[in-house]
């Protein structure tokens, strides 16, 4: 699957949005990526995850784990893809952590799947997760990475199916509160 592709289904879905939008950092953009308005639809999940896990399929991954929420969702259908198991981190008192009964066995090969990456700190924290368990982090990979490049998670490679450019402004120098454009704020990540 190209990134037009990928774009393609994002803007189809309305996924890919225009305006004046808050975002959890504190800063402007006018664009957002509603990853939900995506994964509401079953076919253009696997369409995406089977995307995802094409990249990794000679990689001998043994569990898929994303984040709670939409991570969840890409887990289950990028796992079903490879025919592995797929599990997922939530947050617990603040801290990044397995629940549920789930855990990882030394050695165990692990993709990590993640939706919108703006900074790459969910994925830092579950690197952080899958290594104390004293499994491998074998790779990220992204749905969307909007951050220019600058989410790096070290020695774990990373791929993502759309890179985005998105702008972002402080708010005291946000040229869309200049013109006026009300601002709107969506999603949250529960930090």
């Amino acid at each position: 699957m190209t990134e037009q592709e990928v774009r393609e289904i994002l803007v189809k879905t309305n996924a890919i949005m225009d305006g004046h939008f808050l975002l959890t950092s504190g800063l402007h953009s006018p664009h957002y990526v509603e990853k939900f308005n995506v994964l509401q639809h079953p076919e253009y999940t696997q369409q995406l995850c089977e995307a995802m896990a094409e990249k990794f399929k000679d990689a001998d991954i043994e569990t898929v784990v994303g984040p709670v929420t939409g991570g969840v969702l890409l887990a289950h259908e990028t796992g079903k893809a490879l025919g592995t198991r797929a599990i997922f981190t939530e947050r617990e008192n603040g801290k990044m952590t397995f629940r549920r009964g789930f855990s990882l066995h030394e050695g165990e090969r692990v993709l990590i799947v993640e939706d919108i990456v703006t900074t790459g700190g969910s994925i830092k924290e579950v690197i952080e997760v899958v290594r104390a368990q004293g499994a491998i982090p074998v790779a990220v990979s992204m749905l969307v990475d909007r951050s220019g490049g600058k989410a790096d998670f070290g020695d774990v490679p990373s791929t993502a199916l759309l890179h985005m450019e998105v702008e972002t402004y402080e708010p005291d120098h946000c040229p869309l509160c200049e013109q006026g454009i009300p601002v709107t704020k969506r999603g949250r990540t529960g930090k």
